[in-house]
């Protein structure tokens, strides 16, 4: 599974962040993580808003940071 967390590095970016590796890590699920923080590169998923979290390839949520056990359900 590959997990990206997409910001520009703000304190609501790397809160996703360490939440997503949380929730992979209480579910035993093997993940890649990449922090995406290239403007350009955010801009291709279609993402207007940060932080957003996309998994394998597909945004499942922009613009908020949702609760670990939400993010538990998107990677289920």
């Amino acid at each position: 599974m590959k997990i990206e967390i997409l910001g520009m590095g703000c304190q609501k970016c790397n809160a996703l962040y360490n939440l997503a590796k949380q929730a992979t890590e209480e579910l035993g699920i093997a993940a890649e993580f990449v922090k995406v923080e290239d403007f350009k590169e955010i801009m291709k998923y279609g993402v207007m808003t940060t932080p957003a979290l996309v998994v394998d390839g597909k945004v499942k949520v922009a613009g908020k940071v949702p609760s670990k056990e939400e993010i538990k359900g998107m990677l289920k």
